[in-house]
């Protein structure tokens, strides 16, 4: 298979998608898979509760997942799981020019989302209070994390469980109001690179770090950990309400521009499979 140099592109900002009809954001959402290799979608659970409650193909749209919706008794926790998946769908329908309900939503030890039968797509889903965000990938793994833009995290009792020594000491020297924007911006990053990874909190947030400048990978001592296959960002949405961070792997791998889903074979792969047929 074709490479080209590991070099992911900074995630640009989330998308904000109100709704599941068509138009603008979904066309952004495609484009920016297609020339970036990655996307990211928000929205609130709200917007598309209407929409999705009133949508006749609702129950062959959520597939395995119908049975698990009508179990869940709390209201709030319903909406949120029958909007947070049909986000998920929508998105990944809009990359793959397809429609959602013909996708096969599955989850991987752990709950991570996954298309089957899509390998060369990956997804990640977080959500938090009313804010629901996607994220997809065509050139690696890809990992999203959320937090309210004001929540309070103290410095004091979490530096030593979630801060490298060389961020503890950099978070140590910040007044307390940008020492909390800063713990809470690494917060996001490390979930969302875990995330990406599929590890979740089972990889130590003092392992690994970031740089306050640029967002890089670093060792603990502070050190660049990653040369340029990993790309990070942390944006803020919906009128600075919420805090969304994300991990993007670029593999290096020649994917095909063309995401559609009747046609997304990588061609590489093709390539050197006809050569190897060749060469028999």
């Amino acid at each position: 298979m074709a490479h080209r140099p590991a070099a992911s592109p900074t995630p640009l900002p989330p998308v904000h998608v109100a709704g599941p009809g068509p138009g603008r954001p979904w066309q952004t959402v495609r484009a920016r898979l297609e020339q970036d290799g990655n996307a990211v979608v928000t929205a609130t659970w709200g917007e598309w509760l209407t929409a999705a409650l009133a949508d006749p193909a609702l129950r062959p749209l959520l597939g395995h997942d119908w049975q698990r919706y009508r179990r869940t008794r709390d209201a709030a926790a319903r909406y949120r799981f029958l909007t947070s998946r049909m986000i998920v769908k929508y998105t990944a329908a809009a990359a793959l020019r397809t429609d959602p309900a013909v996708l096969d939503l599955a989850y991987r030890i752990g709950g991570r989302p996954f298309i089957r039968g899509y390998d060369q797509i990956d997804v990640s889903l977080s959500h938090t209070d009313d804010l629901i965000t996607v994220g997809i990938s065509r050139t690696g793994r890809i990992g999203v994390d959320a937090e309210p833009a004001d929540r309070t995290v103290s410095f004091e009792l979490l530096h030593r469980h979630m801060c490298t020594p060389a961020e503890s000491a950099e978070l140590a020297r910040l007044p307390p109001a940008r020492q909390t924007a800063q713990l809470l911006r690494l917060w996001t990053l490390k979930e969302a690179y875990t995330k990406a990874l599929g590890q979740g909190l089972r990889l130590g947030f003092t392992e690994f770090g970031f740089a306050a400048d640029s967002s890089a990978l670093t060792a603990p001592d502070g050190s660049p950990a990653a040369r340029g296959a990993w790309a990070f960002a942390t944006h803020l949405v919906l009128g600075s309400r919420y805090l969304v961070s994300t991990a993007c792997q670029d593999t290096g791998l020649d994917t095909a521009r063309d995401t559609a889903a009747a046609t997304m074979l990588d061609q590489g792969l093709t390539g050197a499979v006809e050569e190897a047929l060749a060469a028999r």
